[in-house]
């Protein structure tokens, strides 16, 4: 059997174990082959303009060799079995991404390159009987995200946000359901509301509400200051530091892009198209309570990173820095 060794994994060459198969695999065999050979796709939301951190904080560098924070969650879905990533974008952000990202090739655990393909957040997709309005230059928000890249992901796939660092073991447990998921049957990954607070400012995060292992309800909750205090239902409340958040990190089946089409006529006929946004969370919520799907709930205790604010790159450059001296990282 010729092995190899690429992103860290050990890769079975088209010669090994399953390249010649003269029977079919049954029981845990084929339970294995299902799972190293399905396809399933990274999608990265980055056309935010982070307008908080000022500048386009994504593509900011915050490895020893100025690696972009995605770069690892990258690293980390292709050890975990996703095959293609996905980068929503905008359009004046393109030429950009192909000078950071380049012609570089990682092996996924299939043993064929990892696809690369681009989305495009723009307004092109309202109809012409709407009218943006002339200081509106955001894009419409996560659900709008997911949306817009419809055309091009037809596998089950996972969602992140390219400012946040999940940590691997995350998309080890995404990537397994993803591999059994039926349509309907989605994942999140939910973390400690105190791994995921700034100590520079307040931040915004989807209070999540679960039942036997499953998510009852998401609720977007703003404002949140470093002690885990904000307010809610017009009185000041401090949230409990378990309280399980959700930070966009979902697993899904392509159903949801009817769900999504649905939800975003009616948020167009609704919004105020001037500051509203059309959220991921909200969308997957109202689809739990009509029951057009579930949500399974995998809790991580894993610390997360993210950058809100300018003040937490270096904690976040800290991070990394500890994860690449433990090898973690050691041929990103």
């Amino acid at each position: 059997m010729k092995r190899r060794r690429e992103c860290g994994i050990i890769i079975e060459a088209a010669t090994g174990r399953y390249g010649k198969i003269s029977r079919r695999p049954c029981g845990m065999e084929a339970a294995y082959f299902r799972r190293i050979t399905m396809k399933a796709a990274l999608v990265i939301m980055a056309a935010g303009l982070g307008s908080r951190y000022g500048g386009n904080k994504q593509v900011d560098g915050v490895g020893p060799q100025g690696e972009m924070l995605m770069e690892y969650s990258i690293y980390d879905a292709v050890r975990a079995g996703f095959t293609k990533v996905v980068f929503i974008i905008k359009p004046d952000m393109r030429e950009l991404m192909d000078r950071l990202w380049g012609d570089r090739t990682l092996i996924t655990k299939t043993g064929e390159p990892l696809e690369v393909c681009y989305a495009m957040q723009d307004f092109t997709s309202i109809p012409d009987y709407y009218t943006i309005p002339a200081g509106r230059t955001k894009p419409f928000g996560t659900a709008h995200a997911i949306l817009c890249c419809a055309d091009t992901v037809k596998e089950p796939f996972a969602i992140i946000n390219a400012d946040d660092y999940y940590g691997h073991n995350a998309f080890f447990e995404i990537r397994r359901h993803l591999a059994s998921a039926r349509a309907g049957e989605y994942a999140m990954t939910a973390y400690l509301l105190e791994n995921t607070l700034s100590k520079n400012g307040t931040v915004s995060r989807g209070v999540c509400e679960t039942e036997n292992g499953y998510l009852k309800k998401v609720t977007e909750v703003t404002k949140i200051a470093p002690d885990g205090s904000c307010e809610l239902g017009g009185k000041k409340v401090v949230l409990p530091g378990d309280t399980p958040v959700s930070m966009n990190l979902w697993g899904l089946t392509t159903d949801i892009f009817d769900i999504l089409k649905e939800e975003y006529k009616k948020f167009l006929s609704t919004a105020n198209l001037s500051k509203d946004e059309f959220f991921i969370p909200s969308v997957i919520s109202k689809a739990v309570d009509t029951g057009r799907a579930s949500v399974r709930v995998f809790k991580n205790t894993d610390k997360w990173y993210g950058i809100t604010y300018r003040e937490d790159l270096q904690e976040v450059k800290d991070a990394i820095g500890g994860y690449i001296h433990d090898g973690m990282y050691k041929d990103l």
